[in-house]
């Protein structure tokens, strides 16, 4: 393949990614449009009581809030109505309020872009320091895999609005380094920023740490070791290599560091993107959460074509001209400390969950509120005397089995997705803007609060970030030389699908995967904790976290289990995947 026909291709796929992203962004507004409506409760009668807190409101006041909110014309009217002001730069006035809309929806999104930028460098140091180690130890022909994987699960499981909690009554309340609530300067932002940013650095860092190994055992490295090049020149050279296929992972962060913080500007009591967005859409007051929605639109798609613009200044002419080699992980040693940390994880999780599921979750003792721990109630009990443990341990099957086939349908539909690039391109970057909050409420609005609904949710938003991986590794892949070499041979789509397709995305997409079941849960634990997922009296680890969050201060006893348990989860995940990876290349040498 030439350069003049890649170039001649490059057209027609940058204008069908375009059509994707205008497809995809258009039916994001629609569905958003139609939730008042989805919903299957008035309307009227929601925004009545979003002003007033009127509970019996008569049929003229009904009659009035729909005459005067158009409600009678139906959505679509409505829709059209608020674009045909959006192009003269009116964004509509708020239904609860009554006030403009575009001064609301920019200020909140200054403070969140803003909010972004921090969180952004947290990140960014995060994962440069997990991924440290790796690279030092790879320039100098030193690998060992296990230590930075390991470390990086254990941040990554950290969840973030328990994070917010702990950071706010340490650092605001107790040591008074910074503000623990409000918007007033750059102060504010530190906290914040760290609650949001440790865990989306530790998931970056994870990746990187686990993609380096593959770019110093390629034969560039090696023969650049051989000649006696410097180990820095080697480190910054692999980087490069490897970023190019961990960049993507960024859009869905930058996003969800915007819209999709909400639990951490809750408790910052931060005037943010997302927090009114979600404000929006409970009150159904549909001007401010149509604008919203269409900012974070706009910010998804200017990420990812700043990001694909990156990546291609990264790889340069080598992903252009067909010059490019897959990254194949290589079978690295593991330390026996590893192993070690995986068996003690596995049986102490065990434990607990056996231990619990002899116990009554439900069994409720105002007697002994938030007991300490203590031979009775070995991980102490809640703010309804209820033991911790057997909620523990009756809530693991069902947190992990549904946090499984939510990953498991996002998975999938992600590879599939990713190996359409140029048709889901677009629509990877507009649904990547949809936080899962978002996507919770217009789940919700169909089938109902349940852990299915808020499962549906998280399935509608979690595919994002496997597609963006794949795409970008199969891209790479298309331009191998092997590749090409296939196909001048006569190579079909089912040899190259098998040979040289699935083998580079799909092991370093289920690595994702697993790296991502914890997050996974926590996302689902913040749709229970916003009452739009898993409802109480259910045992379940997210619903454990969220609804004891309130006595971090008072009884921190009461989120050290589920906390832990997910610490727990995210080794063995990490663990998994190296055994299976190792697995996969035995294999492929025999």
């Amino acid at each position: 393949m030439s350069v003049r026909s890649v170039s001649a291709d490059a057209g027609p796929a940058r204008w069908r990614a375009g059509l994707g992203r205008l497809v995809a962004g258009a039916a994001l507004l629609t569905a958003v449009a139609l939730l008042p409506w989805l919903s299957g409760n008035d309307p009227a009668l929601t925004v009545l009581r979003a002003r007033s807190a009127d509970q019996d409101p008569t049929p003229a006041q009904l009659a009035a809030i729909r005459e005067q909110l158009g409600l009678d014309d139906g959505p679509f009217t409505h829709l059209a109505h608020w674009l045909s002001g959006l192009l003269g730069g009116d964004a509509g006035t708020s239904w609860v309020s009554g006030e403009a809309v575009l001064p609301q929806v920019t200020a909140a999104f200054a403070v969140s872009f803003t909010l972004m930028l921090g969180a952004l460098v947290v990140t960014l140091v995060v994962a440069a320091l997990v991924s440290a180690r790796t690279l030092y130890l790879g320039s100098r022909r030193r690998l060992r895999r296990g230590r930075g994987a390991t470390g990086a699960a254990v941040l990554a499981a950290l969840p973030k609005f328990l994070l917010a909690s702990l950071l706010a009554t340490v650092g605001g309340v107790w040591l008074g380094w910074f503000p623990s609530s409000g918007w007033a300067g750059p102060s504010s932002m530190v906290l914040p920023a760290l609650a949001l940013g440790v865990p989306s650095g530790a998931m970056i860092g994870g990746l990187l740490d686990q993609a380096l190994p593959a770019a110093f055992h390629e034969p560039w490295a090696r023969t650049w070791w051989a000649h006696g090049f410097a180990p820095g020149r080697i480190a910054r050279h692999a980087l490069r290599r490897t970023l190019a296929g961990v960049l993507p992972q960024l859009l869905p962060t930058v996003v969800s560091l915007v819209g999709g913080a909400v639990a951490v500007e809750k408790i910052f009591n931060i005037p943010g993107l997302g927090r009114l967005a979600l404000d929006a859409a409970i009150a159904q007051d549909l001007p401010p959460l149509q604008t919203a929605a269409l900012v974070l639109v706009l910010l998804g798609t200017a990420a990812g074509l700043l990001i694909q613009a990156v990546r291609r200044a990264l790889l340069g002419p080598a992903l252009r001209d067909g010059a490019l080699p897959a990254l194949h992980p290589p079978t690295l040693p593991r330390s026996r400390r590893s192993h070690w940390v995986a068996g003690a994880c596995a049986a102490a999780l065990l434990t607990m969950v056996i231990a619990g599921l002899f116990r009554d979750p439900l069994h409720v003792d105002t007697a002994a509120r938030l007991l300490s721990p203590s031979p009775a109630h070995p991980l102490g009990t809640d703010a309804l005397g209820r033991d911790l443990l057997a909620r523990l341990g009756h809530g693991a099957l069902r947190t992990v089995g549904v946090a499984f086939a939510v990953t498991a349908v996002c998975t999938v539909t992600g590879l599939l997705l990713g190996m359409a690039a140029q048709v889901g391109a677009g629509l990877t970057e507009a649904v990547s803007t949809l936080p899962a909050v978002l996507a919770g409420m217009l789940a919700t609005a169909v089938t109902g609060p349940s852990v299915w609904g808020a499962a549906g949710a998280v399935c509608l938003v979690g595919w994002t970030p496997y597609a963006a991986q794949a795409a970008a590794l199969l891209e790479q892949e298309r331009a191998s030389g092997h590749m090409l070499a296939s196909l001048s041979f006569g190579a079909g789509p089912g040899y190259l699908l098998r040979h040289h397709l699935l083998p580079a995305a799909l092991p370093a997409v289920l690595r994702n995967a697993l790296l991502r079941l914890p997050t996974t849960v926590l996302v689902l634990a913040s749709l229970g904790f916003l009452g739009l997922g898993e409802q109480p009296p259910t045992a379940e680890w997210g619903r454990l976290l969220s609804e004891n969050q309130p006595y971090v201060e008072l009884a921190p006893w009461t989120v050290l289990g589920p906390a832990g348990a997910l610490v727990l989860l995210s080794v063995l995940a990490v663990s998994g995947t190296a055994a299976g990876r190792s697995s996969a290349r035995r294999t492929a040498n025999r």
